[in-house]
């Protein structure tokens, strides 16, 4: 069992609460503790990886490594290519910081004006206290970044404009309901382990056979994200939920 705490950093420690779930596993990208061996097995398997911290948040410190005809690793807004396996781990380990990595299998996102996005959904404890699906939104990267994070320059925009190209009305509104309701049963699950949290905010990837992919699951979610949408309604039920749920409680609505 694992710890009791209302909030979770650890990515490797969330990951392995999601494979404990035979249904919910189907949707983990294939995750491996960085190392050397491990990084050119995944390499190899997938041919693009993301290499991120253990413990971080905000996509601060992700690397895209790929391998073609070369290998390349993308940091922030700079990309550099190498000849051999070698020169790019030795390269590689210079750029990241002094602490533990994981190595992820890179999905191969859908686009919108060729960048890509992902979404993240809010799972909160509802007055109730039952579980409920409270918001959903898209965010695209800055078009020369490789994550979507609001606070790394992505921009947050309505999933349903973001899915225009790929799904029609119905089919799109029956989609976001499938991925809420995936949400919904990460948080259940989540709450076997760590009984104490009230809230997650799940971050979803979509590959372009429209297969959701689980990225990262975060234990303290920024409602603050859903102030960016016009529609300030799905924004004020989050943020309600999370002062009923003992956060944010001398921010004074404006």
């Amino acid at each position: 069992m694992a710890n009791r705490e209302s909030t979770v950093g650890s990515k490797w420690v969330k990951t392995k609460v999601l494979l404990l779930n035979k249904e919910l596993s189907e949707f983990v990208p294939e995750t491996r503790i960085y190392s050397q061996t491990n990084l050119l097995h995944m390499l190899k398997k997938h041919t693009m990886v993301y290499v991120k911290p253990i413990n971080g948040s905000f996509g601060q410190g992700v690397i895209r490594v790929e391998k073609n005809d070369k290998y390349r690793f993308q940091s922030g807004k700079v990309s550099r290519s190498f000849r051999t396996f070698l020169d790019l781990y030795t390269a590689l380990n210079k750029a990241k910081l002094n602490r533990p990595y994981l190595v992820q299998q890179g999905i191969h996102l859908l686009t919108h004006q060729n960048r890509i996005f992902d979404t993240r959904i809010m799972v909160q404890k509802s007055p109730k206290k039952t579980w409920e699906a409270t918001g959903y939104i898209g965010r695209v990267a800055h078009p020369n970044k490789i994550v979507t994070n609001f606070h790394n320059s992505g921009k947050p925009l309505p999933l349903e404009l973001l899915l225009g190209s790929y799904l029609k009305k119905q089919e799109k509104h029956d989609y976001i309901n499938s991925l809420r309701h995936l949400g919904y049963k990460i948080a259940t699950h989540y709450q076997k382990s760590y009984p104490g949290f009230k809230e997650i905010g799940v971050d979803i990837g979509i590959d372009k056979k429209l297969k959701p992919w689980v990225l990262e699951v975060n234990t303290a979610p920024d409602p603050f994200i859903f102030n960016q949408l016009k529609d300030k309604k799905m924004f004020f039920k989050v943020l309600h939920y999370a002062r009923v749920n003992g956060r944010f409680l001398s921010i004074k609505r404006k």
